[in-house]
């Protein structure tokens, strides 16, 4: 299923986690776990953030995506089902067929 991981990262804890590398390591790890087919890192609400789509097979990774982000950066965290626009369009149409 394709979801969306929205991140806030704590302030405090991001400051220490750029100036020792961790914040590097922490989301490149990430990335190479998830293969996001897209990722974005910006501000939200004045903290540093992250956004990843990607395709989750089973719920029970939850825990190994979230936890280094919880006990890294004290995020905060969102996971939520999304579409593409193919997959919208998708269930558009088994609307109109059902």
């Amino acid at each position: 299923m394709r979801v969306m991981l929205r991140a806030q990262l704590d302030t405090g804890l991001a400051n220490e986690a750029v100036k020792n590398g961790t914040l590097a390591t922490i989301m490149l790890s990430l990335t190479e776990r998830l293969k996001p087919e897209a990722a974005y890192f910006g501000p939200s609400e004045g903290k540093r953030s992250c956004t990843f789509v990607f395709d989750m097979q089973d719920s029970s990774v939850l825990p190994s995506i979230a936890e280094p982000l919880f006990e890294g950066l004290g995020a905060k965290i969102e996971i939520q089902p999304v579409m593409n626009t193919d997959d919208m369009k998708k269930g558009l149409a088994a609307l109109q067929r059902g």
